[in-house]
């Protein structure tokens, strides 16, 4: 898909962003834990985090191809991590913008989008894995507050974030018993705990304890025990950016094997002279072409129509694709690397680490296997 004139500036002044703001940075970052506070800030001032929202909100209304843009040159960095947590409003806040209240909406948007505050969602829960259906974490009315138990945990920017926008149970066991309740970072009873991971270094991840959290029933989103519906379509805008960003990853993988088999020498000749390693290659560029194809079409389709059936189906199928080619390129490009791709600071290296997330985060691959059949219905293809 070729970028028109404005969104070719707009690509470059992206680039520009991440060469200036981040590229020098990144690798310190990583090996921190953690990023400044002020690139939320620098990424609101270049238009970045408000892409897709309503202007009555601070946002900037776009189509699809505008937010993958900005995904794509993001992950030209080379760190997962940093691009889920400087755009984990992305997974917050558009139920918010989708089902709550007018009041609630301009209480916690506008200053998420300014860079001024963060945004993140929590769902997981420690037992519960991607079964969304059976989470625990429960909210009893009193009066015009809701009082909150339970815990979640792999929460992106679960450390730092001012409003967390958490699933609940408010109503009986199953799917039709789940709500959305935005919660305030600094509530009393609520705790965080940093967790370790295997990548992902720099964003920060975190379990989250609720401890009879208080939080007025205006923070509630669209009707009670109406949350699980939101949750399922807020998985498929952040499941398209995944996707997005696994395509750029794969490909900066096979950017980085690339240029080191034309450098490094082995027996006399470049690597790339060898043909086991240029089948390699070929490998890796074969297996984007077909993701990035994948991606363009789904999401185009998924502007026109992104509720339709087959569309979201093909959705899941697109996440599996995607991640999967990320994890074939990171391999080929680790191994064509040899000792260096074994070493900090490549790009392969670090993406190699975060293969793993990005096939479980936002469903795990069998998870959208049996999502897409369903999707499709008995009679699929």
């Amino acid at each position: 898909m070729t970028d028109t004139p404005e969104q070719a500036d707009f690509r470059a002044s992206v680039r520009l962003f991440v060469q200036r703001e981040i590229a020098p940075h990144l690798n310190a970052w990583e090996e921190a834990g953690s990023f400044p506070r002020d690139l939320y800030k620098k990424a609101s001032a270049l238009g970045l985090l408000q892409l897709g929202y309503p202007e009555a909100l601070g946002g900037t209304l776009c189509s699809w191809e505008w937010r993958l843009i900005a995904t794509q040159e993001i992950a030209n960095a080379g760190s997962g991590g940093l691009m889920a947590s400087l755009f984990s409003h992305n997974i917050g806040l558009p139920p918010v913008v989708a089902h709550g209240s007018a009041e609630l909406q301009q209480r916690v948007v506008p200053p998420v989008l300014a860079g001024d505050q963060i945004a993140a969602l929590a769902i997981t829960e420690p037992g519960g894995g991607s079964d969304v259906a059976r989470l625990h974490t429960t909210a009893r009315l009193e009066g015009n507050h809701y009082v909150i138990d339970g815990e979640k945990t792999f929460i992106t920017s679960g450390l730092r974030a001012d409003w967390i926008t958490v699933a609940v149970r408010t109503g009986n066991p199953g799917a039709a018993g789940i709500s959305l309740i935005v919660v305030p970072g600094n509530s009393p009873g609520l705790t965080r705990t940093p967790l370790q991971k295997m990548g992902w270094w720099c964003s920060d991840t975190a379990q989250l304890h609720f401890d009879s959290v208080r939080v007025p029933l205006a923070n509630r989103v669209g009707n009670e025990n109406s949350g699980f519906r939101f949750i399922m379509n807020n998985f498929n805008g952040e499941r398209l950016l995944m996707s997005a960003g696994a395509v750029s990853f794969a490909q900066l993988c096979l950017d980085e094997a690339t240029e080191w088999a034309h450098q490094r020498k082995t027996f006399g000749q470049s690597l790339v002279e060898h043909q086991a390693i240029r089948h390699r290659l070929m490998d890796m560029r074969t297996q984007l072409i077909a993701s990035r194809a994948l991606l363009h079409d789904v999401a185009a389709r998924f502007e026109a129509a992104p509720q339709d059936p087959h569309t979201v189906a093909d959705l899941c199928l697109l996440k599996n694709h995607a991640t999967s080619t990320m994890q074939h390129c990171a391999d080929h490009a680790v191994h064509i690397l040899g000792g260096m791709g074994y070493m900090r600071g490549t790009k392969s290296e670090r993406i190699y680490r975060e293969v793993k997330v990005m096939q479980i985060g936002g469903g795990a691959t069998e998870i959208m296997k049996e999502l897409a059949w369903r999707q499709l219905g008995a009679g699929a293809p």
